[in-house]
């Protein structure tokens, strides 16, 4: 299903695109007359007819789709003026460095916290993480980075712009770049990852509270089996499902969610890069990360069918028997 699920996407991606008024050619006009230079509808007509912009849309999207699959040539950006490849490639490896490493943080964090708070249920760390949590899902993105660069550059004299510091962007990878970059990846990491963070630990909290008292942990209890075993064996093992269920939508969630913080923090990723494509209609670039966004969306889905059904053996009689 996964295969015609992309390529039904990716029409409904182009279509959407080309859906606001004018394309490319009309909002590269409106730069050249603020820049006090003035297209004719002539040189415009040209354009268009260079571009491939004059074709009917169901014809311009048979040819980009036919170049992805047969030649992965996935179109020209107007606005780099370079192969939507090349404009993804010099942005794709910093933004999987802070997805993942957000993802990593995400998952790392609450469910620890979500297990703890469930098992220490009303106790003084319940309501201090209850309480975090509900602040991180309230505060949005853009506030919290602002308050974490101006703390940052009170108290250590840098407010951590960027991914790196001035004197490493164009320098060579070394073991004291990477440190640079670690440092800088630490308010990215918090503000993306804050509120889904927060939101995973509510989830895992509910759903450790719901399995501690079922049946089989108290039949293990009355065997006399440690808490601890109890604890990880079955209730934990149980809560995961509904989590590792939201994996789908995580991969593409962080890309998009983090666009604003990008803008705002001034990092190096494809939050800005699809944000000017779109404001510019450079569909090509557009269409091409909102296809890699629905792609990890499929992805994500098969790859929490898979988790689930090694977490759940219920799931995997239902799977024989089906």
């Amino acid at each position: 299903m996964a295969i015609p699920v992309v390529m039904f996407i990716s029409f409904i991606v182009f279509y959407i695109i080309q859906l606001p008024p004018g394309d490319y050619v009309s909002s590269y006009s409106a730069q050249m007359t603020a820049a006090g230079e003035v297209m004719t509808q002539a040189d415009m007509d040209q354009m268009r007819a260079n571009l491939g912009l004059d074709r009917p849309v169901y014809e311009q999207y048979a040819i980009w789709i036919k170049k992805i699959v047969f030649y992965g040539d996935f179109g020209y950006s107007f606005n780099y003026n370079k192969p939507v490849m090349d404009v993804v490639k010099q942005y794709m490896g910093l933004t999987l460095v802070v997805s993942l490493v957000t993802m990593a943080f995400q998952y790392i964090v609450a469910i620890p916290i979500g297990i703890y708070t469930a098992v220490k249920q009303y106790s003084a760390g319940d309501y201090f993480f209850s309480g975090i949590s509900f602040l991180g899902m309230a505060t949005p993105n853009f506030l919290l980075a602002i308050i974490l660069m101006y703390l940052s550059y009170t108290w250590f004299g840098d407010p951590l712009l960027g991914l790196f510091s001035s004197e490493y962007v164009n320098a060579p990878w070394s073991m004291a770049k990477m440190m640079d970059l670690l440092k800088h990846l630490v308010i990215p990491v918090i503000v993306i990852g804050l509120a889904s963070t927060a939101d995973l630990i509510r989830v895992m909290r509910g759903q450790m509270l719901d399995e501690l008292n079922k049946p089989n942990v108290i039949t293990a209890r009355s065997k006399g089996l440690s808490e601890t075993k109890i604890l990880f064996k079955y209730p934990t093992r149980a809560a995961l499902n509904p989590i590792v269920s939201t994996f789908g939508w995580s991969l593409s969630s962080i890309f998009t969610g983090s666009t604003i913080t990008a803008i705002v923090l001034n990092l190096p990723i494809q939050g800005p890069v699809m944000y000017k494509a779109l404001l510019g209609q450079d569909m090509y670039l557009a269409g091409s990360w909102l296809l890699f966004m629905s792609l990890l969306t499929v992805l994500g889905t098969l790859i929490s069918d898979i988790l689930l059904a090694w977490l759940d053996p219920k799931i995997r009689t239902e799977f024989r028997g089906n």
